[in-house]
């Protein structure tokens, strides 16, 4: 398989080194992708990267995921209007752990196949790098003038952010460099990858492999576009804020929510990049999803796809039922089975109020007499509300008649936020 055509296809190559696609045809190539460890979580806005690894390594390649540990403690300016906060050592070892297990549902790390995974910390061989060997041995063969011509750097010197940039960042594109001189070195890795904004770091270990081992050493370098949707604004993130691969920063189901309601558009897109389906698969449910949108067939196989290569295929068939509950399909036995973070996520943004537990002893209360004795609505909770369709698979409001019936202390449910199942 074409490493280089298949990225293509996917609309995931936005710049590429003249050479790159000879030299994958050519041999076995060793490929990296850096990942800054400041969160003990990766987000859907690593995916892509993490995507071209797995693709590469489909492609009978050798991935290598490397984890900033080091880079991690300076922050990249790449892309940035302000400097990052600054983590500890001990921050940072337990987000690199977590970070690992979760690379593992995506890269064969555990194989005998000569193109396994592998999984590097560039702390390992910058903790005893001196700052006078770094300034001796690295620093001398990237200029200045060098530095300041890339485009994260300008910006942020250019007057356009008022808080500039610190030394520490600015020396941030020489240590990514030194990364790749690093594993060109000792791992034979020949190839970087990353976000467009990530090509002026990348270039500049290209040029440092040149300077520092001779002009026959050759490096190469390859991005994928920043992904946008369809409105232009940001991906990944929603009112609420990131959306995780960790299941206690976002749950199963908010997960497979978020996939299940992007636009139709984005659908398109995304099922591409962020899939392993193959190409005759992926231009069918495209077909069969334009001939009737309404049944949102690209979005549910996109949901399902993700859901269960983050998480599990049990977590993906209880967020499918999870979403049914809204409609009455669910029982309270399912419902008792949900984690009470699942079941808050299934009620956001439905409106809410308390009343007493004696309200609901003997006959019961009916809903409306309930919020009267409340005196006023709870808000909503911040973000969006679910969009739910009638069908139950959670993108539009129902609309039903429900006949008027008392609420009664039997149907609360134990220790989840008292919520009567309706």
């Amino acid at each position: 398989m074409n490493f280089v055509e298949e990225l293509k296809w996917r609309g995931m190559v936005h710049q590429m080194m003249p050479g790159t696609e000879e030299l994958l045809l050519k041999e076995q190539v060793s490929a990296y992708v850096g990942i800054d460890p400041t969160a003990d979580s990766l987000h859907i806005g690593h995916l892509c990267g993490v995507m071209m690894l797995r693709h590469l390594q489909r492609c009978g390649h050798k991935p290598i995921a490397l984890v900033g540990g080091a880079t991690g403690m300076i922050g990249d300016p790449s892309g940035k209007s302000q400097e990052r906060n600054l983590l500890n050592e001990e921050t940072l070892r337990h987000n690199v752990e977590c970070i690992k297990k979760q690379l593992a549902h995506f890269l064969d790390f555990e194989s005998d196949a000569p193109n396994r995974a592998e999984l590097v910390n560039n702390y390992d061989w910058m903790k005893d790098f001196t700052f006078l060997d770094f300034a001796r041995e690295i620093g001398k063969c990237i200029t200045v003038n060098y530095m300041m011509a890339k485009d994260s750097v300008k910006r942020r010197l250019n007057g356009e952010f008022q808080d500039g940039m610190s030394f520490t960042e600015f020396t941030y594109q020489l240590l990514q460099g030194y990364d790749f001189l690093h594993l060109y070195q000792t791992k034979n890795c020949k190839l970087q990858m990353g976000g467009s904004d990530q090509w002026g770091n990348i270039t500049t270990g290209t040029e440092l492999i040149r300077r520092k081992l001779g002009g026959d050493n050759e490096a190469f370098a390859l991005t994928c576009p920043l992904i946008t949707k369809a409105d232009g604004k940001k991906f990944g993130k929603t009112e609420k804020g990131n959306i995780w691969l960790d299941r206690n920063r976002t749950t199963p189901y908010a997960f497979y929510q978020f996939w299940l309601n992007v636009a139709d558009e984005d659908a398109e897109r995304y099922i591409k990049i962020f899939t392993s389906l193959d190409k005759p698969t992926i231009d069918a449910l495209i077909a069969e999803h334009r001939q009737d949108p309404g049944l949102r067939i690209l979005q549910k196989k996109l949901a399902e796809e993700l859901t269960i290569m983050v998480h599990s295929k049990e977590d993906y068939e209880q967020a499918l039922e999870a979403s049914g509950i809204l409609f009455g399909k669910s029982t309270k036995e399912s419902l008792v089975k949900l984690d009470e973070q699942t079941l808050l996520d299934v009620f956001s943004g439905v409106p809410q109020f308390e009343i007493s537990r004696d309200l609901l002893k003997g006959e019961g209360t009916q809903g409306r007499d309930a919020q009267a004795h409340a005196g006023r609505r709870r808000q909503p909770q911040q973000g969006e509300a679910p969009k739910l369709r009638p069908d139950g698979d959670g993108s539009r409001p129902p609309r039903r008649q429900v006949p008027p019936r008392a609420a009664r202390q039997e149907e609360i449910l134990p220790a989840k936020g008292e919520k009567v199942k309706r």
